[in-house]
């Protein structure tokens, strides 16, 4: 089979401008607390949600506002929850992280790994109630060091429940690059429960798809557990105002607020002593560096996917503008029509 490409294209650029408008929102103070976008997943969840059915299930994690939208949610009810609205999808009271909707039988959780045990209850319904059906479960490589994730893999796979288990790895656990706290080989680590492990470029939606057909026909077909890695970068960094993505951007201006703090910091009489502060300053300016080298790299699904598109420019106006209107209006609906998406 095939992927609509222009279905798929519909799907992750609603979600990215929606989730602009998020972004532009929280800047500007309408939004409070922490926000984890999923820019940058865009194709890997739009791989795996466009090729779900009805009486499937998904377990998210703190990023599920794009496979909530590409699901079916209101984005109006959505973007009210994140307001705390009453009107909202749960009532105000969950945030971005902490949504449920019975109607599309999704639930998300900020908790790190819970998507594990939320998909594998799922599966465990499926198999009595809706024969057939399956369920997702979608997380970062760091929820892979969490002990509910690896007990439900094991559950998973020795009930022969249908769960895929989606693995978006961006290689940074917050601020910490994953390969320095994670042993051994994450696609190992999940093939030694006994399931079929697949991995993927998630920048590239036509090898998500592909995959994510695979992984669903195995899973939906056999009633057995699918695991699938795919690399994807955040082009936001962990949450909105990240500090490295600040300096990765502007950092001259970021580097003039962080030099006084850490010179001040590395001259004092008490503490560590010299080599282990140079290390430390080694430690920081590296990090400051990979996340520049990671950023540079041209890894955006949603970019990648117009450019396979490109020669069809005045369709692609067409929708891209009908895709704005349509935001302009939950704006509107919000209570919210004078906000500028692309200010922050």
């Amino acid at each position: 089979m095939q992927p609509d490409l222009w279905s798929l294209y519909r799907l992750m650029l609603y979600s990215r401008r929606f989730e602009e408008a998020v972004a532009a929102l929280w800047h500007a103070g309408h939004i409070s607390g922490e926000m984890h976008l999923g820019i940058g997943e865009e194709a890997i969840v739009a791989a795996v949600v466009s090729q779900l059915e009805d009486q499937d299930a998904m377990a998210l994690d703190h990023r599920g506002t794009p496979p909530l939208l590409m699901r079916g949610v209101d984005p109006v009810r959505l973007l009210l929850e994140f307001l705390g609205h009453p009107d909202g999808l749960c009532g105000g009271h969950g945030g971005h992280m902490h949504l449920f909707s019975v109607k599309h039988l999704s639930a998300s959780s900020g908790i790190v790994g819970a998507s594990g045990p939320s998909a594998v209850g799922f599966a465990l319904a499926a198999q009595h109630l809706r024969p057939g059906s399956v369920a997702v479960a979608f997380f970062g490589e760091g929820a892979l060091n969490q002990g509910m994730l690896m007990e439900s893999m094991n559950l998973a796979a020795a009930w022969h429940l249908p769960v895929l288990f989606v693995c978006k790895d961006n290689e940074w656990a917050i601020t910490t690059k994953s390969a320095t706290v994670t042993g051994g080989n994450l696609m190992n680590r999940a093939g030694s429960f006994g399931m079929k492990t697949m991995a993927v470029d998630g920048s590239d939606i036509e090898a998500c798809w592909q995959s994510a057909w695979e992984a669903l026909c195995q899973t939906r077909d056999n009633g057995e557990p699918v695991y699938l890695h795919a690399s994807c970068i955040h082009l936001e960094g962990h949450f909105l105002g990240d500090q490295l993505i600040r300096t990765s951007r502007h950092p001259v201006k970021e580097m003039r607020k962080m030099t006084g703090p850490l010179m001040r910091s590395f001259a004092k009489m008490h503490g560590s002593n010299v080599r282990k502060r140079m290390g430390g300053l080694r430690h920081i300016l590296a990090t400051i560096q990979n996340i520049r080298t990671q950023m540079s790299i041209k890894r955006d699904p949603v970019v990648i996917l117009r450019q396979k598109l490109h020669g069809e420019e005045l369709q692609l106006k067409l929708l891209e503008d009908k895709i704005d209107t349509e935001i302009e209006q939950v704006l509107e609906a919000c209570g919210l029509a004078d906000v500028k998406v692309n200010d922050e």
